[in-house]
């Protein structure tokens, strides 16, 4: 058989060629992608180093280039990406380890980006820009620190303090803003904590530290169906989540207990409801919505039971928690009025009224205002020793029992200072008597009237005596009593003269 000859091709030459021509149509794309980031067009310029990175793989250069690009576009984990492959690629590419250090140094890791700061150094010791990120990243270092012991102290202004300092470093830091985030949550305010954790998870639906905080946002809303769900979903992203797993059992345990107490008060059952809500307040001291809430609900039950002081104490608790709740100024002020604190119960009333001006809130002022006028007054109903509703009969059988008490013919055998006060005394029951056995004097007495301003009101000009003869009908000679030793002492008795 004739040899046959076979034109083996040199595989070599075309894959020069090849290569080659990659490489000049790589470089082709660098220049374009370098002409977009001049002009500002990083996503544009991102696309051409791609094609550049794509077409010459093994060019530190381009990786490099793109990863300044996404910076620029806020990508910083991308952009890490790249640095690493470029130093990879060339260890002593001084641009790459400075990029890499910015990276780390934007997504909050002060240690490694100072590593990388460190190896610029190495290959360039003046280089000013790598000296100055060094100190920002022990600077960032300094404010971990200082944020760590705050949290640890319970100083949440504190820890917000050096994570807005922090993220002015790290501004891409998921952990430093999700820390703010707590920190703001925890006190109380939940609209910015919102906002923070809202933007994470928009750009990361699974991040369960940011589910954690939206859920502590409505927990601490009173929310707290809500906060379950995302608790729950926060757990399911982390099992191992060890606060959303304490915050989702607080959650739970605060609903059952309040809605025990609340089932209670309802059912007429205060003893049982005031200790409920009693042990509702121990789950969870940082809850200070719900905590106000379970506070005025126990006053309302310590209310019922008559322990008005503590019903006061609780309002005021529920207050401190939270100074706008207009239920635990009502409720306060109703003990205050109960209890006759009468300038305590206005000044309730009237910081209702500012803030709600209903005419449910304004008449209960006025009823404040006229009972703190009417307390201001001499209070007959207690000179007599009767209620308010006492019947005629009452308040003649009162004033009979007063008048012979405090007459000064009983204590004439006193010292002179006691009788000035029994004297001042049976004037003041002469007086209540006047006013209270009179029905149209007792009428405006009872609605807050000033009775010096009546005609037929003579104040303290009558004479006390006369109304006690009227009284018992002194006919014929004087009323006397005998204060002989053979009475008795304090046993005092009348002779009609």
């Amino acid at each position: 058989m004739a040899a046959v000859d076979i034109d083996v091709p040199v595989e070599t030459e075309p894959q020069i060629y090849n290569q080659e021509d990659m490489e000049r149509q790589a470089e082709g794309f660098k220049e374009q992608g370098n002409a977009f980031y001049s002009q500002k067009d990083y996503s544009e310029a991102f696309n051409y180093y791609t094609k550049a990175i794509d077409a010459s793989p093994k060019n530190a250069s381009y990786y490099g280039n793109r990863a300044a690009t996404l910076m620029m576009l806020s990508r910083f984990r991308e952009a890490l990406e790249d640095s690493q492959q470029a130093v990879r690629l060339d260890d002593s590419f001084m641009k790459g380890h400075l990029r890499e250090g910015k990276c780390h140094l934007s997504l909050g890791n002060a240690m490694a980006a100072s590593r990388c700061f460190q190896k610029v150094l190495e290959l360039e010791p003046s280089n000013r820009e790598a000296q100055q990120e060094n100190k920002n990243a022990t600077t960032l270092l300094e404010f971990e620190r200082m944020a760590e012991f705050g949290f640890e102290k319970r100083d949440f202004r504190k820890v917000v303090y050096c994570m807005d300092r922090a993220l002015a470093l790290a501004s891409a830091c998921h952990r430093f803003k999700i820390l703010k985030a707590e920190c703001l949550a925890l006190l109380g305010r939940y609209p910015e904590a919102q906002s923070v954790a809202s933007d994470i998870l928009r750009m990361d639906s699974t991040n369960a530290d940011a589910l954690y905080v939206r859920g502590l946002c409505l927990y601490y809303e009173d929310c707290i169906d809500k906060a379950v769900q995302f608790f729950v979903q926060a757990l399911r992203m982390a099992p191992d989540h060890e606060k959303a797993r304490v915050a989702c059992r607080n959650a739970k345990a605060l609903k059952a207990k309040k809605e025990e107490g609340n089932h209670s008060f309802k059912s007429c059952n205060y003893n049982a409801a005031y200790q409920l809500y009693t042990e509702a307040l121990a789950i969870d001291p940082n809850n200070i919505k719900t905590n106000a809430k379970l506070y005025c609900n126990r006053a309302t039950a310590g209310a019922k039971l008559k322990k008005l002081d503590q019903a006061v104490e609780d309002c005021s608790s529920a207050i401190k928690l939270d100074d706008t709740y207009i239920k635990a100024y009502l409720r306060r002020a109703q003990c205050y009025m109960d209890t006759e604190q009468y300038e305590e119960a206005v000044r309730d009333y009237e910081k209702v009224y500012q803030t709600e001006k209903t005419s449910d809130h304004k008449h209960l002022l006025k009823t404040a205002q006229m009972e703190l006028k009417k307390s201001k007054r001499k209070d007959y109903y207690k000179v007599l020793g009767v209620g308010k509703n006492a019947t005629e009969d009452e308040i003649k059988k009162a004033y009979r029992k007063r008048a012979l008490m405090h007459h000064p013919d009983r204590h004439s055998a006193a010292t002179p200072e006691v009788q000035k006060e029994e004297e001042k005394k049976f004037k003041e029951v002469g007086e209540a008597f006047t006013v209270l056995s009179d029905p149209k004097k007792k009428m405006r007495y009872d609605n807050g009237h000033d009775l010096e301003d009546d005609n037929n009101y003579d104040g303290g000009d009558f004479d006390a005596n006369n109304i006690f003869r009227a009284f018992f009908g002194g006919q014929g000679g004087g009323f006397t009593f005998d204060s002989s030793p053979d009475a008795g002492p304090g046993n005092f008795f009348f002779q009609f003269g």
